[in-house]
């Protein structure tokens, strides 16, 4: 199994034991899901039927994203305007990591980034801002979303802003 971890901040951020993809090779997309949490009681994402829920539900069960709760994201907030701000400076900070450590990379990177950048700004209201545990204001902002059929969340992160590290 693989974890990816930010390469700024250190912090935990998925892992592929989500289902995910690499969308034209500059940012990973993670699909995730709403389950249902009780102390004492672990639940893998498959369906419960509706009555089952709405039992959980009662006896102080809660509903959370999986891999927010599975890495300890942590909700922020942004406008277009802020969001702007931060996406220059993480960029900025992006483009020397990989000139450090990845220069054939960088050329492709500064090529295909301004697109997804550009894309988010587009469509900033539809996007939810979610830091690592550590809260680095540094360190990535992974970007919630859901696909087309309006019920399915995934998270986008940056490929050239996290590593890999085998478990």
């Amino acid at each position: 199994m693989l974890l990816y971890e930010d390469i700024i901040a250190g912090d935990e951020l998925f892992s592929d034991a989500f289902p995910m993809k690499l969308v034209d090779n500059i940012v990973y997309e993670v699909d995730c899901a709403m389950i249902t949490i009780k102390d004492g009681e672990v639940d893998i994402g498959a369906n419960a039927s509706a009555e089952e829920a709405e039992e959980a539900l009662e006896d102080g069960a809660v509903q959370v994203n999986n891999v927010i709760h599975s890495f300890r994201l942590t909700s922020t907030s942004f406008d277009k305007k802020s969001y702007t701000t931060h996406i220059k400076g993480y960029m900025k900070a992006l483009k020397a990591k990989i000139a450090e450590t990845n220069p054939e990379r960088a050329a492709e990177f500064e090529k295909a980034a301004p697109a997804v950048v550009k894309k988010v700004l587009a469509n900033i209201k539809d996007y939810d801002f979610y830091t690592g545990e550590s809260m680095n204001v540094d360190g990535m902002v992974a970007l919630l979303n859901f696909r087309e059929d309006g019920t399915t969340p995934y998270f986008t992160f940056w490929k050239d802003g996290v590593k890999e590290r085998k478990l």
